[in-house]
């Protein structure tokens, strides 16, 4: 896998995939930035997202649950020192279906947790990660 990030103007930054798409990074005015884009930690947190939702979704389907939409809300504590790292995140499903089984439910969300997303396994050696689900009917 790999990535190449450009700097662009002032402090924005464009970031290309090894796929091939493009995403522009800034930071925030008192930084130097013009707040074009999200922040280099808010797309850290944004992938670790998308990874944990791919997880459930794809888990889910493959236990035949009629899933329709996924959505997770993420909030996540930094240190105050520098490095800053992230000390907790906080990651809430919101899954809509019809007679999802919430025994499923948490199983897929765990087995993301603990066996299958690289990112949050990764952020799990320096924060604490929880999480918590509701589930929607359809």
């Amino acid at each position: 896998m790999k990535t190449r990030i450009k700097w662009n103007d002032g402090m924005s930054f464009l970031a290309e995939s090894g796929s091939g798409h493009v995403v522009l990074m800034d930071g925030p005015p008192e930084a130097g930035g013009k707040n074009l884009g999200p922040r280099p930690m808010e797309m850290l947190l944004m992938g670790t997202g998308g990874c944990a939702a791919f997880d459930v979704v794809l888990i889910l389907q493959k236990s035949r649950q009629d899933i329709s939409d996924c959505v997770v809300e993420i909030e996540a504590e930094r240190a105050p020192q520098e490095p800053k790292v992230f000390t907790h995140i906080h990651f809430h499903f919101i899954l809509t279906g019809k007679k999802l089984n919430p025994q499923q439910v948490e199983r897929a969300i765990t087995l993301s947790a603990e066996k299958y997303c690289s990112a949050s396994i990764m952020l799990g050696k320096t924060a604490k990660l929880t999480h918590d689900f509701e589930i929607v009917e359809s």
